[in-house]
């Protein structure tokens, strides 16, 4: 496939390392933000699969970029099988380039690359506004919909105070740092719980966790017996946990005292259905809607309400 496609009013290129960086610069252009130094050169290293760069930018006349679609490739694994896919990520597209069929145009290319590197199958996470696109114009499949559960704390984000003082945020990173040293290993991640109860997942071995550390504000912790893997954004996120049964009570308990220290007004989880997490979760606390968990299938033999996942498993974790 030609590494550069003319259209009329715009060209579209394939991701590579040489273009990586217009990601960036269509992402501050649409949220007026950046994200760390080489946040995308390293999300988009994925030649731990063996393949990267799955993906297509879409470049106005002046060479700006005004839309984005790819996917990051990862492994499933499904019993003793493991099945080359993909998570779709960072889907942009600019307001001025909108209701053009970029989008479209942009994800089918990518579909065609991935059947042409041997990924079987794509999976993603997107919002309410992509939903329709997603299931109408991409004709993809929904298996359902992540609950949340969110345990407030009681008490006042001190970040709500900190955030607009510099000063203060910076002390603010520096006690977090403090309370967090007791509790931290030594670890990148957590291994998949989900195989042991049968279902498929996101195949989170060493490599797959040394990668991941492209989102370096992720932490392993100890509380107890139980081992989690947490982001602190405003609240307390567990990404996932690896807990026996007859601690999980007082894991939560011992947790929502680490968040209060740590001056976070709740404690999140996200996770899929039907699983050990889930069950444990639901039987303590309201769940609500969260992830719209969609796939694109390109003959895996996978059965799709089979593939579970928690919030580590998603790419802003």
């Amino acid at each position: 496939m030609s590494e550069v496609i003319q259209m009329k009013g715009y060209h579209i290129e394939r991701l590579s390392k040489a273009n990586i960086n217009a990601l960036e610069t269509l992402y501050h252009e649409m949220y007026g933000r950046n994200n760390p130094p080489g946040y995308y050169e390293k999300k988009y290293d994925t030649s731990y699969t063996g393949i990267g760069h799955i993906g297509y930018i879409a470049f106005n006349e002046r060479h700006n970029p005004i839309a984005y679609y790819g996917v990051l490739p990862c492994f499933i694994r499904y019993g003793d099988q493991l099945y080359l896919a993909g998570q779709s990520a960072d889907t942009m597209t600019h307001p001025k380039y909108q209701f053009k069929g970029l989008f479209v145009q942009l994800a089918n290319l990518t579909f065609d690359l991935c059947m042409e590197e041997g990924i079987s199958l794509v999976f993603g996470f997107p919002n309410q506004n992509s939903l329709h696109g997603f299931l109408v114009r991409l004709k993809w499949q929904m298996t359902e919909t992540l609950a949340h559960y969110n345990i407030p704390t009681g008490i006042v984000s001190f970040d709500s105070i900190t955030r607009r003082v510099p000063f203060l945020k910076k002390m603010y990173n520096q006690y977090q740092e403090y309370i967090l040293k007791d509790y931290l290993l030594p670890r990148k991640g957590i291994e998949n719980g989900v195989f042991k109860e049968g279902f498929a997942g996101v195949n989170r071995n060493a490599l797959y966790l040394n990668y991941k550390r492209y989102s370096d504000d992720t932490r392993v912790i100890k509380i107890g017996e139980a081992i989690l893997w947490i982001k602190i954004k405003n609240s307390l996120i567990v990404g996932d946990v690896n807990c026996p049964s007859g601690e999980f009570d007082s894991m939560l308990i011992d947790l929502k005292k680490l968040a209060m220290k740590l001056g976070l007004k709740n404690i999140q989880f996200h996770t899929s259905h039907q699983t050990r997490l889930s069950w444990l979760l639901s039987s303590r606390y309201p769940a609500e809607p969260s992830f719209y968990v969609l796939f694109k299938d390109f003959g895996s033999r996978i059965p799709l309400d089979k593939i579970k996942f928690t919030y580590a498993d998603v790419d802003t974790f």
